[in-house]
């Protein structure tokens, strides 16, 4: 009997696999790293045969450890990495070098060209995004423009662009199926989330041949078979994944990811609100197959901070952030911007630089720490203050998952900084649920929202404790630290 659904988590540092039961129990789990190449500075790449065969690794890792065979599966959910732009040959159905990953700021330049040419406004108001080089427009037109001979074989239709979605839906159809789902379309900078097509006149903008793009569906949709007869029935970009899986199916309702990034996502229900304050617009996961929409606050460094004190030496695992966070009672002042790839939201300054500011000779390992720490929480507040700014919605409660909602110290600063209510599940793995759930939907596995809600369990709850006036004390030294950080770049030249 098929009687379970597989979800492929397809991240910025590895993928994950998850073998899920009709319980919204995990039964199997699968993981495999992928390799990050930094080839110039701000440059970020992968290999997608690469992640393709650590897809297949993890995949197997979860089928064995859940001790169960491709026939016991009835269908499968895939989310992912965004904006990551892969550019595959139609002919061989190989790709062309390395995927561009979405946190490479290489074409920051068109963007600013772009920008300079008023284009922000009509790129807004078609896409609900704001120009950066976070998103896939500018990667593809960097292949087109930097690679021998692509752009003749693009406009003879024999190259296609995928992201990672498309690029993984290509391989488990065996290269019968090239499309996408809104979600990930929505974060191309091509796709008009008005009409729920791909815009021409963005096309022509940017001179990308539609004939690349793939076919775009909702995110509940039999998108194709593997060559077993398995169904691939749902598919969304990985932060429009969690904000499902975390069951946030009403209007004000909000989940924060704290990945590599931290991804703040609200849903603002069936009409787009013109987004404000730094923010975007994008399309979510919808239960009924319709257009929904979510207001989106992108952090790009949050975990990736942890790991930059790792790669420091300042901490050996994860872990140790934490107890070294509370081991002291404050940072003593000190303050870390982590903008190591620039800031994103509510900032976008695509010229600004990771600063540690405050130091006397009194700082050390514990206050570094705690402060890059802090500096998560902090990032996650701009953001959540600018959407309810922006959706004039009530917010109550925040919805956390990914790999640093474990630390403790972070769930409670995060609350005591945004003076809100932080609710973890017991399963943090929500973006990978999230694709099981919307698979398992698409097949009738699950019938309705009700039964995915029920399967929610909070693990814990972190209430606001810290006063008022030291709240704003410590707000008011990470603006003014924010202030040093940004625009480094241009002090430079």
């Amino acid at each position: 009997m098929r009687t379970y659904i597989l979800a492929i988590d397809q991240g910025t540092t590895g993928t994950t696999a998850l073998i899920v039961d009709r319980d919204g129990i995990i039964r199997g789990r699968g993981y495999a790293k992928i390799t990050q190449y930094y080839p110039k500075p701000g440059w970020v790449e992968h290999d997608p045969s690469e992640i393709w065969e650590q897809t297949l690794h993890a995949v197997s890792q979860a089928k064995h450890a859940a001790g169960v065979e491709d026939a016991a599966i009835a269908a499968i959910g895939i989310t992912n990495q965004r904006e990551t732009t892969i550019l595959i040959d139609r002919v061989t159905g190989e790709p062309i070098g390395r995927a561009i990953v979405w946190q490479c700021r290489r074409t920051a330049d068109r963007c600013d060209q772009l920008k300079a040419q008023g284009m922000a406004e009509i790129i807004q108001a078609k896409t609900g995004l704001v120009i950066d080089a976070y998103f896939s427009a500018t990667k593809i037109q960097w292949f087109l423009e930097n690679l021998s001979g692509i752009r003749e074989r693009a406009e003879r239709g024999e190259i296609l662009f995928c992201n990672m979605d498309a690029w993984l839906l290509w391989k488990l159809t065996n290269g019968r199926v090239h499309a996408t789902d809104f979600s990930n379309a929505s974060r191309t900078m091509l796709f008009n989330i008005n009409t729920l097509d791909w815009d021409d006149e963005l096309l022509r903008l940017f001179n990308i041949p539609r004939s690349m793009l793939p076919d775009v569906y909702p995110s509940i949709n039999i998108f194709g078979y593997t060559e077993d007869g398995i169904p691939i029935a749902g598919v969304a970009g990985d932060q429009q994944a969690a904000l499902f899986g975390q069951a946030c199916y009403q209007p004000g309702m909000t989940k924060v990811t704290y990945g590599t990034g931290a991804f703040v996502l609200m849903n603002i229900g069936k009409k787009p609100v013109v987004a404000r304050h730094g923010l975007l617009t994008t399309l979510a996961c919808s239960l009924d197959g319709k257009a929904e929409y979510a207001l989106e606050g992108s952090v790009f460094i949050a975990g990736a901070a942890i790991q930059w004190l790792q790669d420091l030496g300042l901490i050996r695992e994860v872990g140790e952030s934490e107890q070294l966070a509370m081991e002291i009672k404050d940072t003593g002042g000190v303050y870390l911007v982590p903008a190591f790839v620039g800031l994103g939201a509510p900032h976008w300054d695509m010229y600004a630089r990771g600063t540690l500011l405050g130091l006397t000779r009194g700082s050390g390992r514990a206050q570094v720490v705690r402060a890059a720490v802090e500096s998560i929480a902090y990032q996650v507040t701009d953001v959540l203050e600018a959407m309810v700014a922006n959706s004039c919605l009530r917010l109550a409660e925040i919805r956390v998952d990914g790999g640093a909602a474990t630390n403790n110290f972070l769930a409670q600063f995060q609350a005591d900084i945004a003076g809100v209510e932080v609710s973890r599940p017991k399963m943090l793995e929500t973006t990978a649920l999230g694709a099981a759930y919307l698979a398992g939907l698409g097949i009738g596995f699950w019938k309705s929202g009700q039964e995915i809600e029920a399967l929610r369990e909070v693990g814990q709850r972190f209430m606001p404790r810290m006063e008022a006036t030291e709240r704003q004390a410590l707000r008011r030294g990470w603006e003014r630290a924010l202030e040093r950080a940004k625009g480094w770049l241009i002090v430079e030249e």
